[in-house]
């Protein structure tokens, strides 16, 4: 695994699934972690102490992020934990199983408040923080393979991701001349304890096998490891990239029964 020795790196939503092997993977690569969640509960805690046995440091902020003001919250609060973050990954995010016809306003608002919104606003709270310090920033944002690929009952899931693809582009060319790196990583479907109910289906799981190329379905640690890869210095020429996490599926056309 690449180093990220001498960084410290906030990531949100890193209490579970993909967020909590994420900010696992950079504390094994050495970096200093503040940890993220909704609350303090018993996985945040166990998050927490899973990244101490490491030996790095890391710190538990809490806090909702659907809104402005607790984007600014968590923003004040991460620096207090640990006033040298240089590496933002923004994680946290939500979906809904509603049909487009049946979608409402304050459903799709609240999808796009925390997948998009809180992206957007928490990285440009810290890059005017790192612009005004001479800190050499950057950014990983976790989008999906439903950026790309659509589903009938996710359609404002997907729109947000889609949205969060086309950030990492826009968001790299205007920070890039201030020396922050952005990009993305977008993860298939995992084997998390909210992807369990499904996966744990015999017939699900082996239609998930057979749409994806590698024929393979792993647990979300696999992001960590593909995460600490955009966010050390081997990948300092990537810039604006969403590399995609998903045993191939996004490129095959025409799966075979």
């Amino acid at each position: 695994m690449s180093s990220l020795a001498g960084r410290n790196v906030l990531v949100t939503g890193s209490t579970q699934g993909v967020g909590q092997a994420i900010v696992i993977a950079a504390a094994k690569a050495g970096a200093n972690v503040v940890i993220h969640g909704l609350h303090a509960d018993d996985s945040a805690k166990e998050t927490r102490r899973t990244c101490l046995e490491t030996g790095v440091d890391a710190q538990l902020v809490t806090g909702d992020l659907t809104d402005s003001q607790g984007v600014q919250d968590i923003f004040d609060a991460a620096l207090r934990a640990n006033p040298e973050i240089d590496t933002l990954v923004n994680n946290a995010g939500t979906y809904l199983d509603v049909p487009f016809i049946e979608m409402e306003y304050e459903h799709f608002d609240k999808t796009m408040r925390l997948n998009v919104y809180a992206y957007f606003f928490l990285t440009q709270y810290f890059a005017r923080h790192w612009i005004t310090h001479s800190t050499a920033g950057r950014v990983l944002m976790i989008g999906s393979i439903n950026g790309r690929l659509a589903e009938d009952v996710h359609t404002a899931y997907d729109t947000s991701k889609g949205g969060v693809e086309m950030m990492v582009k826009s968001v790299a060319v205007s920070l890039a001349k201030h020396n922050i790196r952005v990009n993305g990583l977008a993860p298939g479907l995992f084997y998390t304890p909210l992807t369990a109910k499904a996966l744990d289906d015999p017939e699900f799981m082996h239609w998930m096998q057979q749409h994806t190329p590698n024929g393979d379905v792993p647990g979300p640690e696999v992001c960590g490891e593909s995460a600490i890869y955009l966010l050390s210095d081997a990948a300092k020429h990537v810039c604006g990239h969403m590399l995609m996490v998903d045993g191939g599926m996004s490129v095959w056309q025409q799966p075979d029964p």
